[in-house]
């Protein structure tokens, strides 16, 4: 009951110092998994919080579940390359233990070939070192190729994911996200996300909300296992203030 607490406390200090950062007009995501082409215009930056559940079984809910949370700072290096920080904490309840701890950070970088259009379709490089906790020892290093392509008020987007273990012999996981959304105005965009885990056969597809504010942008996405590997429900949170 501690931890959960715990969890609650936390959610609700980020969400409210986040607010109170100084009004700005977002340039937000359509997604929650997927990234589109886009990058921090140079000098400004951006505060963002993730909350994630995952419920490996939905029958069993009360007994296993985990509640991941994320808070980013990027930061505009150039109109084409930004950078960014993550701290990361985690909230695993099952029916034999209740915690929540700190779980590590990620560094971040990403770069923008050109302009949007410039090609027949839009190409962003993507690279994240992730140091776990000292419980974990494993960092790793994941790349990500996005392709993404606006046509009229349709967006579409593609992630093609390597993640690599930096342990002697450790191995490679490959992985993908891609999502299409329309446009229905510009505080609102409603799409679908799928994601999937090659090397462990895990599929996922669902609904994907993203509605900007003037002093915010908020998108939620829902996804649904596609097989027996899969987790029955994976569903994410980001809440985001440019400042």
């Amino acid at each position: 009951m501690r931890n959960n607490r715990a969890s609650t406390v936390l959610v609700g200090a980020v969400i409210g110092a986040m607010l109170l950062v100084c009004s700005a007009q977002a340039d937000r995501r359509a997604y929650v998994w997927t990234y589109e082409y886009m990058t921090m215009p140079q000098g400004a930056a951006e505060l963002e919080y993730y909350l994630t559940l995952k419920v490996p079984d939905w029958d069993d809910f009360d007994d296993q579940n985990t509640w991941e949370h994320q808070l980013e700072l990027e930061y505009g290096l150039t109109d084409h390359w930004d950078v960014a920080v993550y701290q990361r904490w985690q909230h695993t309840n099952t029916d034999a233990d209740d915690k929540f701890e700190y779980t590590g950070t990620k560094l971040r970088t990403r770069y923008r070939f050109a302009e949007k259009d410039v090609y027949p379709v839009d190409v962003l490089a993507y690279l994240e070192y992730k140091r776990p906790d000292g419980s974990n020892p494993d960092d790793e290093i994941e790349a990500k190729l996005i392709l993404a392509k606006d046509i009229g008020k349709f967006n579409v987007a593609y992630n093609q994911i390597v993640e690599h273990s930096l342990r002697h012999g450790g191995k490679a996981e490959h992985e993908f996200t891609s999502g299409v959304s329309y446009e229905f105005d510009p505080t609102l965009k409603v799409g679908l996300e799928s994601t999937g885990n090659y090397s462990e056969d895990k599929f996922y597809v669902g609904p994907t909300l993203s509605l900007a504010g003037k002093r915010f942008w908020l998108a939620a996405g829902a996804l649904g296992g596609l097989n027996d590997r899969s987790d029955d429900l994976r569903a994410r949170l980001i809440f985001g203030i440019p400042f």
